[in-house]
């Protein structure tokens, strides 16, 4: 179950102080160099997301972990891989942890180092449908372990009364305990870089295809 802020009225908000909760946060990463249009809308996101979690935290109960994609160490070594790989998310999660929460490991390395190489084949393209086929088929399959193993570790972790932040990519196929009740964080600048990608890519293939007619290619 999936509940938006603005859908929880503050009689019912007590419903939810002894159940498992967890605040899911989409991961957005800035990427290599990007447009100043685009960091603008980006550091516009992380601070609406900040403010989310903290009226969340306000509403139905202080974050007591924090649980993070592709992050393979716990406490401060996990916190010193956040700083160097997503910086916005490492702010939130030192906060938190200032104020108590723990930082912990959800992932498996082995499934996470694998889902990572099989990721970099397909971003390479193939001349083979064959060789397309079978990394795909890898891919897929590696991926829906790590994130059946995801599952298992939020059931085992989070008890009952408590909160948690997930920092995980959009798109992930985690299936959800169901005693664990899921808030998105989805602020509205989400939806403006969401439509300034598209947008982008649009004008990107608009302008490919008028290369081509102009070239005969």
């Amino acid at each position: 179950m999936t509940e938006q802020l603005g859908q929880i009225e503050r009689p019912e908000a007590s419903e939810f102080l002894a159940k498992k909760k967890i605040y899911l946060v989409p991961l957005i990463l800035q990427g290599h160099e990007p447009p100043a249009e685009y960091v603008e809308k980006f550091q516009m996101y992380w601070k609406q997301a900040a403010e989310h979690i903290s009226s969340l935290e306000a509403r139905i109960g202080q974050v007591n972990h924090v649980y993070h994609e592709s992050v393979l160490s716990g406490g401060e070594e996990g916190l010193s891989f956040l700083e160097k790989v997503s910086l916005e998310s490492f702010k939130i999660t030192k906060e938190k942890c200032r104020n108590g929460a723990l930082l912990e490991v959800i992932e498996d390395k082995e499934l996470v180092e694998e889902n990572m190489d099989w990721e970099r084949f397909l971003m390479m393209g193939f001349i083979s449908e064959k060789a397309a086929r079978l990394v795909t088929a890898s891919y897929m399959e590696v991926s829906k372990k790590r994130y059946e193993y995801i599952s298992a570790k939020l059931s085992e972790m989070l008890k009952e009364g408590e909160a948690a932040l997930l920092f995980i990519r959009e798109g992930h196929r985690v299936q959800f305990p169901k005693d664990i009740e899921v808030f998105s964080v989805a602020p509205p600048a989400l939806d403006e870089l969401h439509r300034w990608v598209r947008d982008e890519q649009s004008k990107h293939e608009k302008e490919h295809e008028e290369h081509k007619e102009s070239t005969g290619a």
